[in-house]
């Protein structure tokens, strides 16, 4: 589905809803009219709902009025410590690991098929707790069940390979194992989606995990935690922690159990994750967000590309490690392309991300309103244009900004080369293939770009040279499990969905095998 990530499929828009009286239910709380808090929220640990050892507790805002609307567990290094111990025994000596691969795989699968069952109450709960529209929350609940069907297919397609080896007598094999107990930890936006790319492939390959949720929105995924015993996954092979980076991030990611760090964040966390990974030789994976570059040719569609740029960088409210915050449009019909741009972002409703007719909702932090505005701000001091937007609603509470178009007259402005995490496009022209090329791998992130042009042999050459794990020629932000996910640079490294995103959760074991009736020699002995 193009821009399914942005808007979701705009003939699904649901009617305008509360949260509906399961989600009430689920937790213990009363949410009569949606507006009550929901209070003690569990942490998953061992098949069991937790609370924190010390009775810790942090509160969650809804982005839309700025209320409190629950309460979730703050897990001290003895939870943290007790949910990977979990993980450890569940792959060890439980019973999932002595469960054959196919029999995982159907685990997976049988998951898959509860998510999209689930997929309304989920988008609930993920909408109350980050802002982002019902719409796409429960279009990417439903969506990520295919991430665990096509993992639990491929759960007993890993496969080792024999050796011609140089010696006689010896039968060499290897075979792909579990890495051990994974740690992942994953931001608020899109927590979804990063959590079955991590999740599948972990337990498709054997392994068992301990899950941080975000501190800002951990509701949706303990909800979806209820979910994996419904599957036959035994307890322990998943285990969701609640809590900020310290001490629950800090204890996880440095835990002597811990074999590989999955981590999606932003790039003073992760350096703090690479730091940690020292004490316990964690294999490391990273994605960083970025800066994407958007690209447009002269010969573009330019409804096309309109509508690509406006799906890149005002869905999910620019909340989105893809965004394509950076365009590049030709100076030939750079006036025109924007003066389209300007009308849709002026048209763009904010308001209830509940509402079938919301367009785009709130940021999901006070602090992130705050950064993106500051932003805005510091981009006209070093003299850039507003061409639309660049304030709070004055008719809105909650944490909403306007869509914004900045015009940017240089490629050295601060705004250029920051992750806003927010619905601000930051504009520039440009007059040939060299100099948007150049100005296109000017960054220190590498995620993603998008590239709009009717030429075939130019979107090759561009897709060739321009420093990005990810390209999207003449559409954005196009996902799926079969295809890897990742950046370059500053933008992180592994990679997430795709077969090889299974293998990065193994080791490999070689086996030699003496296939000689002689006995060994002595090696003390003469021949």
């Amino acid at each position: 589905m193009p821009f399914g990530l942005c808007f979701g499929d705009p003939e699904s828009y649901v009617r305008k809803v509360s949260i509906s009286q399961s989600v009430r239910t689920a937790y213990g709380g009363d949410m009569s009219g949606g507006t009550e808090t929901i209070t003690a929220l569990s942490m998953l640990i061992d098949g069991e709902w937790v609370a924190a050892s010390d009775g810790g507790t942090y509160e969650s805002i809804d982005p839309s009025t700025g209320a409190v609307w629950s309460t979730t567990p703050e897990a001290t290094e003895a939870d943290v410590d007790l949910a990977v111990q979990a993980a450890h025994e569940a792959m060890t000596t439980g019973p999932w690991a002595s469960m054959t691969p196919t029999e995982r795989g159907k685990c997976l699968s049988r998951l898959g098929d509860l998510l999209e069952a689930s997929s309304e109450r989920l988008g609930e709960i993920e909408t109350r707790d980050t802002g982002k529209l019902f719409a796409e929350t429960r279009w990417q609940a439903t969506y990520i069940a295919e991430y665990f069907r096509y993992f639990g297919g491929a759960a007993d397609k890993l496969a080792g390979e024999t050796l011609p080896i140089d010696k006689p007598d010896l039968f060499v094999y290897t075979r792909r194992v579990p890495i051990g107990v994974v740690a992942a930890v994953v931001p608020w936006n899109s927590q979804m989606f990063l959590s079955a790319t991590k999740i599948a492939p972990a337990l498709a390959a054997g392994n068992a995990i301990v899950l941080k949720a975000s501190e800002h929105a951990a509701a949706p995924l303990l909800e979806f935690g209820r979910l994996v015993a419904e599957a036959g996954i035994p307890d322990g092979v998943v285990n969701i922690v609640t809590g900020h980076a310290e001490p629950c991030g800090r204890a996880l990611t440095t835990h002597p159990l811990v074999a590989k760090i999955a981590f999606t964040g932003g790039p003073q966390a992760a350096a703090h994750v690479i730091r940690n990974a020292a004490e316990n030789f964690a294999k490391v994976s990273l994605e960083l967000g970025g800066k994407s570059p958007f690209i447009v040719f002269e010969d573009a569609d330019l409804d096309s590309a309109v509508n690509g740029c406006v799906a890149g960088i005002f869905g999910a409210t620019g909340q989105s490690c893809v965004a394509g915050s950076r365009l590049y449009v030709h100076e030939s019909i750079a006036d025109e392309f924007l003066d389209r741009l300007t009308a849709i972002a002026a048209s763009i409703r904010l308001g209830d991300p509940m509402a079938e007719d919301t367009q785009m909702g709130p940021l999901c932090t006070a602090a992130q309103l705050d950064h993106v505005h500051a932003q805005v701000a510091l981009a006209v001091d070093e003299g850039a244009t507003i061409r639309h937007g660049g304030q709070q609603p004055e008719d809105l509470l909650g944490l909403f900004y306007e869509p914004t178009i900045v015009e940017c007259p240089r490629q050295d402005l601060t705004i250029v080369d920051t992750e806003l995490f927010g619905p601000v496009l930051a504009v520039q022209r440009f007059a040939t293939e060299e100099e948007v090329l150049s100005l296109a791998n000017d960054t220190a992130h590498g995620l993603a770009a998008g590239i709009f042009t009717t030429d075939s042999a130019r979107s090759v050459r561009m897709a060739e040279q321009i420093n990005a794990g990810i390209v999207w020629i003449n559409t954005y932000r196009v996902i799926s499990p079969i295809a890897s996910f990742g950046g370059m640079k500053h933008s992180g490294y592994g990679r997430e969905a795709g077969f090889q995103a299974m293998e990065d959760y193994t080791t490999v074991k070689t086996v030699w095998l003496n296939t000689s009736d002689e006995p060994v020699a002595n090696p003390f002995q003469p021949r």
